[in-house]
């Protein structure tokens, strides 16, 4: 009568807290690397999505002008 039932959600966080364990965190060499990779992809293709787009919009007004 004194028994305590697990209920899913206790479960479940028990099982969130185990996977947690498992994670191995980058360390913080690796971490500043990975981001500046990512910051400098990403502003790279800004820059070639820009000038994708103000080469398309000059054909198209020479076009328009046509």
């Amino acid at each position: 009568m004194g028994e305590t039932k697990k209920t899913p959600k206790t479960s479940w966080f028990k099982g969130v807290k185990a996977e947690f364990k498992k994670i191995i965190w980058p360390d913080q060499k690796s971490l500043t690397k990975q981001t500046i990779a990512v910051v400098s992809t990403s502003v790279a293709l800004a820059l070639i999505i820009k000038i994708l787009d103000v080469i398309m919009t000059y054909g198209i007004d020479i076009l328009v002008t046509l």
